[in-house]
């Protein structure tokens, strides 16, 4: 059992779907199947990381600041889905708390340096946020574009050579593309509101930016997970059934994830 558990497909992509449906098919009739991201990612987490925090090491923290944006997200829902003012809120919010996942990290860098590299990540960070947020009533949209920021981010920073933070992000896509798949099956939209889109935006940034920091992802391989979530607004075929709507809106939202994808491996062959 614990030769399975350690199993990088499981840790990173089967574990995290199966939390994911559960949750998913479970909480759908109480609006939190969203929280099949947070699920995912819980279960990787766990796997990888244990219930150990102690050193608060920059990965660590990724993981706090990821999971305590399920909560938040829905008391965010609770309040006011859609507004506009709580979405520049939590853009700003989780941009300055990109500085302090990454501060063990920067303030080891030379100031100017620390500097530029803060202010990607927080950039990063914050617009992934808010442009996400951007889709919270969609559930379909939502769904595919965290699955993309998921999955997308992932393969980046294994690209940009950071594995663990591959199978880290990777578990978000799967937890999104269960949460996805359950509105394809009962070709019904599900809930997904800031409970899903915060933490897939959150975590799939941070994630990446840790690449950034940490590995040897290229900064600018950031700018088309950015706009995975602007990619997923595009038009699509509102009368056509779910699962075609769907697929439709996740090929619109890897099309962006697969340039993230291509500068990164540009970058591996210099």
């Amino acid at each position: 059992m614990e030769a399975f558990l350690s199993n990088p497909a499981v840790q990173g992509g089967i574990g995290p779907f199966v939390a994911g449906l559960v949750v998913a098919i479970v909480l759908g009739r109480f609006s939190l199947a969203g929280l099949a991201v947070a699920a995912g990612f819980g279960v990787c987490a766990y796997l990888l990381n244990g219930l150990a925090f102690a050193p608060l090491t920059a990965t660590r923290k990724i993981i706090l600041v990821t999971l305590a944006a399920a909560p938040i997200g829905v008391v965010v829902d609770g309040i006011a889905r859609s507004s506009r003012t709580i979405g520049i809120a939590l853009a700003v919010g989780f941009g300055v708390a990109a500085i302090w996942v990454f501060w063990s990290v920067l303030s080891q860098r030379p100031p100017q340096e620390a500097a530029a590299f803060g202010t990607v990540a927080a950039i990063a960070v914050g617009a992934t946020v808010w442009l996400n947020h951007r889709l919270a009533d969609a559930p379909v949209r939502a769904g595919a574009a965290a699955f993309a920021l998921g999955v997308g981010g992932g393969i980046a920073a294994v690209l940009g050579a950071s594995a663990t933070y591959g199978l880290y992000a990777i578990a978000i896509g799967a937890g999104a593309g269960a949460f996805l798949l359950v509105q394809m099956l009962t070709n019904r939209r599900t809930a997904a509101g800031a409970t899903l889109t915060l933490p897939a935006a959150v975590g799939g940034a941070l994630f990446a930016a840790g690449a950034v920091l940490l590995a040897k992802l290229a900064w600018y391989a950031l700018v088309p997970l950015v706009l995975v979530p602007l990619v997923a607004r595009l038009p699509a075929p509102e009368r056509a059934p779910v699962w075609l709507q769907a697929i439709v809106l996740s090929v619109y939202a890897f099309t962006a994830a697969t340039a993230s994808w291509i500068l990164a491996w540009q970058l591996g062959l210099e």
